[in-house]
């Protein structure tokens, strides 16, 4: 009796399945699109989610140049009095730089040991979009501080120092600017004495 009710379970199941084949969208291969008068491939279409070939490395906000072109826009904005969008445009350059710093880092862990030539080359691409990063932090920093709100300009500040040491120039000019806001009272360096209390 039990194999007279089974039977007709996998039927029904046999048929729901190829049902649901014939309902789904069919699969094609993606082909790089030609144009009629060449054999080369032609710009993405962002508005064609079948082609899935990466933008060029210009054109991407996740690029240096892309983070180069926020920082741009930035000045611009504070060349004519605009610090909001200053601010917004620098904000978005520190992100860039920051993601993209740590994509490098990442890499270069993944082809350590395996390739040093590809993760040495990483490595400069990470070492590049920190400064990079840093220094879109200084700008936004005194931007904050134009705009007369430095409980925003005081924690950028201070990760720079600590990003870049005190001991170097952005490290150096950090501190300068927290020593200014009256956040640190001491100096750095001290002037004439190199001997530490």
């Amino acid at each position: 009796m039990k194999f007279a009710t089974t039977v007709p379970l996998i039927r029904f199941a046999c048929l729901s399945l190829i049902a649901a084949l014939f309902l789904l969208p069919q699969v094609q291969a993606q082909t790089p699109k030609l144009t009629p008068n060449s054999n080369q491939a032609q710009p993405i279409d962002p508005n064609d989610p079948n082609n899935l070939r990466p933008v060029s490395q210009t054109s991407t906000v996740l690029s240096i140049d892309g983070g180069k072109r926020l920082m741009s826009e930035a000045a611009s904005a504070v060349s004519s009095q605009n610090f909001d969008s200053a601010a917004k445009k620098l904000q978005e350059a520190r992100t860039v730089f920051n993601q993209l710093s740590n994509f490098y880092q990442e890499l270069t862990s993944s082809f350590s040991g395996i390739d040093n030539r590809i993760a040495d080359s990483q490595r400069k691409k990470a070492l590049e979009t920190a400064l990079l990063r840093d220094e879109a932090t200084y700008q936004l920093a005194l931007v904050h501080r134009s705009q007369n709100k430095p409980e925003l300009a005081v924690p950028l500040l201070i990760q720079i120092v600590k990003s870049q040491n005190p001991t170097r120039d952005m490290g150096k000019k950090a501190y300068q600017q927290l020593l200014e806001l009256g956040f640190v009272d001491s100096p750095f360096p001290r002037g004439g004495s190199t001997s530490q209390k």
